[in-house]
């Protein structure tokens, strides 16, 4: 008997605990669209995007008509003009390979630089919202991060974060 109500006093201690602790939720990528300049960092690596496209289409384009041209003469070619261009080939299209893969890193590494400022002041505002509402945390519930949130004891901030961006954006522009 007396380990049985040990267990019951544990058992509602762990429920008073858990009640006591306020959390919230949020999708992080959702509210980070509300975040002023990120339509304009977007509109960055969009064009950024298209510039690199078009080069890639250059180079592909290049890569193709020399290609055409080996096949349309390759018949007529002594061997040694075969490997020859047959090399020109080859290292054109690693040269493209290298290309496309540097790209990549350079959209990754300037959408870091852009949305870092962003980020951080999305930060700032989910801490604030926090240290002034009294979470816990603030879990983010983007790529399927959380698989459960109780409704009653999780609180759903996406509205109240995207309000209070805007409020600090419209204070801002009137101050400015």
């Amino acid at each position: 008997m007396m380990l049985s109500l040990c267990g019951f006093a544990q058992d509602s201690v762990a429920v008073v605990n858990t009640r006591a602790i306020k959390f919230a939720y949020v999708s992080y990528s959702q509210v980070l669209q509300s975040v002023p300049g990120y339509n304009l960092a977007q509109q960055s690596l969009s064009n950024l995007r298209s510039k690199y496209e078009a080069e890639l289409k250059r180079a592909e384009d290049e890569f193709n008509l020399k290609y055409e041209e080996f096949l349309e003469g390759q018949r007529d070619f002594p061997e040694t003009i075969l490997r020859k261009r047959q090399t020109e080939l080859k290292e054109l299209l690693e040269r493209n390979l290298a290309f496309k893969n540097e790209i990549r890193e350079q959209l990754s590494t300037e959408e870091t630089k852009l949305m870092a400022p962003l980020k951080q002041y999305l930060d700032s505002v989910l801490a604030q919202i926090g240290f002034e509402r009294g979470y816990a945390f603030i879990l983010n519930t983007d790529a399927n991060a959380v698989s459960f949130i109780h409704p009653a004891l999780g609180v759903d901030i996406n509205e109240l974060v995207r309000q209070t961006i805007i409020n600090q954006t419209t204070i801002k522009s009137v101050v400015h």
